[in-house]
Order: structure tokens, then sequence, then C-alpha cells
């Protein structure tokens, strides 16, 4: 999956890579990145909040979007260089025509685990009678179409004897989630974090029906276009440096407290109480390699057992294990706590 040539790296060190907390000195590159809106993106805001891009040389601006399906629409229209999107819906995008390259990891277990969904959490509210994944048979089911959450629902369905056609399943977009349940909108919601403890928290008697269990692997590396990658590696490297440096951060939990204030200026809503209470379900590691490829090829079976897709797509078409390869061999005490 290595696909850029050894005389890319070469450039890459001739324009100042360099051990050490910056990865290109002095270069001030812009770079756009995207992000979701949730404790998904803590690497990104913490890279932006703890300075650690423009310690590495980049101009960053970063850019909210509520769902990858919405994130990879930015990237194709040229508004960002870099975004995430989940593998549980993201090859469906691919499928579609849009290229892409995947360069640094996100979230998720990907590396080490071809499952990680405690992230995601189906919550009924307390008049639904809901108390089960059975009870739902009949019930209005609020989740965002086409999410991680969408597919984590129908897995679950299934494991219980269930489908879709048992359910009024209604799409209620990821800002809505909370007040949706709250208002009596619906009978359950489908939610990943911070939402799914903000509606634990927000709508009295809700309960958890299902949180987790390993249907589906909630996990993302941060991508972008073909051309984005390999035109300026030094930038692309830098970024790539950057999130490393900023995941080994965020997993020190002596850091949670802050990071729970960084995170509270990025996401909507949210306290860095909520902040720091809801990220643990979350694994921020940058690796890419490992079950990764096994990850994005479950959510492929998964997608076209669903209909969603046609035909398998190779991940060595989107994954390019370059540049954290690199950052990895001149840093590896970012990665030392990792398994």
């Amino acid at each position: 999956m290595k696909i850029l040539q050894k005389t890319i790296l070469s450039a890459v060190a001739a324009l100042g890579v360099a051990a050490g907390s910056a990865s290109v000195q002095a270069q001030n590159m812009d770079v756009v990145i995207g992000a979701a809106g949730n404790v998904g993106g803590m690497v990104v805001f913490v890279a932006q909040g703890k300075g650690f891009f423009a310690a590495h040389g980049l101009n960053a601006t970063v850019e909210l979007r509520s769902t990858g399906a919405q994130l990879s629409a930015s990237i194709a229209a040229n508004e960002i260089d870099f975004a995430p999107a989940a593998f549980t819906n993201l090859p469906v995008a691919l499928e579609r025509g849009l290229e892409l390259r995947g360069v640094v990891g996100y979230f998720g277990s990907h590396f080490s685990s071809p499952t990680h969904d405690s992230n995601v959490a189906i919550i009924a509210h307390p008049d639904s009678g809901v108390n089960s994944v059975a009870d739902m048979r009949g019930k209005t089911v609020g989740v965002t179409f086409g999410s991680t959450g969408d597919l984590y629902l129908q897995e679950v369905l299934k494991a219980n004897g269930l489908s879709i056609d048992d359910i009024d399943r209604i799409n209620v977009g990821p800002p809505d989630h909370v007040a949706t349940l709250d208002s009596g909108g619906v009978d359950v919601v489908v939610s990943w974090e911070p939402n799914a403890t903000l509606t634990l928290d927000t709508v009295e008697g809700s309960t958890t029906v299902s949180r987790g269990g390993g249907f589906v692997c909630f996990c993302a590396v941060m991508h972008g276009k073909p051309d984005t990658v390999n035109d300026n590696p030094a930038r692309t490297q830098a970024f790539v440096d950057a999130m490393s440096e900023a995941a080994f951060w965020l997993r020190n939990p002596d850091n949670a407290v802050e990071a729970g204030e960084i995170g509270a200026r990025f996401i909507r809503g949210a306290t860095a109480d909520l902040v720091r209470r809801t990220s643990g379900n979350l694994v921020y590691d940058a690796r890419i390699g490992g079950g990764t490829a096994q990850a994005f090829n479950d959510s492929v079976d998964l997608l076209i057992a669903q209909d969603k897709m046609e035909a398998p797509y190779d991940p060595a078409l989107y994954l390019d294990t370059t540049f954290v390869d690199d950052t990895i061999s001149r840093h590896p005490e970012w990665f030392a706590d990792l398994n």
C-alpha cells in the first residue's frame, strides 16, 4: 500500500522534515482540515488547539461538518484538503468515483481490531415501552440515514431477528438527536458521542437499549484527493506528523481535563465535562495497517449485504501508509503506548 516513491520522501526531507516537535520548520503552509463536530474529531481539535499544526509548519483552518457524507462532499468540491469519513459510509463514495488517499488514522481501533462501536448507542424514550431491541418492533426510530449509526442499527436489528421493515425509520440529523427524542418525536434514537450521553443526560428516564457489541467498525482515517496528497508531500507529511503527535497527547490520561476544554470549544452544545466523559469511548490511533484493510473490507461486506454497494473495493486503492510509516520511523515515542 506504499504507493509513493522514495524520491518523494527524499523531497520531503529536502524541504525540512526533521525530528522533534516540528516536522517542517517555518514553512507556514496553508491547509484546510475537515472534521466531524463530535468527539471523533478530537485529534484535529487538539492538533489545532494545542498548536501542533502550527508547530509542524502548517497554517491550518478547521472546518466542521455534521457527517462523513458532508465532509466527502466538501472534499469533492475542493473546499477542504483533508477530512475523514467512516468506513461504514466512505466505500460508497469511493465506488461512485470519488478518488481519495487515506494517509493517517483519525479514530477507531482499526489497526488492532476489525470492529469498535462503543461510541454508538440506541436510546429509548421513557414513554416508548422499549426496554430491549425486541421491543423496537413497530416503533419510530430516529437515525441519520447512511451514517455509521444507521449501519449499526441494521446490524443490531438483524442480530435480534428484526429488520428495518419491522420499525418506522426516520431520518434525523446529528444536531437533532437530543431534541427529537426529548420532544417525543421518535420512540428511539440512534446516536453517537457526545450526543448519546447528552441524550441520556437531557431526556429524563431515557435508557440505553444497546451500546457497542462489535457489530461495526466506527473508524476512519484522514484522506485527501490524490493530487492534494502527492503534489505537496512536505505538507502532507507535516499534517500526518501533527495528527500523530496530537493523538499521542490525547491518549495521555493526564491531559483529559484540558482535552475536554479544547473539545468544548469545537463541539456545539458540549461542555468540557461532557467531552471528557465521552471521548474515552473512542480510540485515537494514527497508525494505518494491521487490521485497517480488514476493517475496511468488513464494512464493505456489510454495505454490499444491505444493497448500498455493488461490489468489493480494494482498500489498497485507498490506503497509503507511506507518510504515517515515515512518522513512526522518526517518532516511535508517539506510538510506544499502543499495542
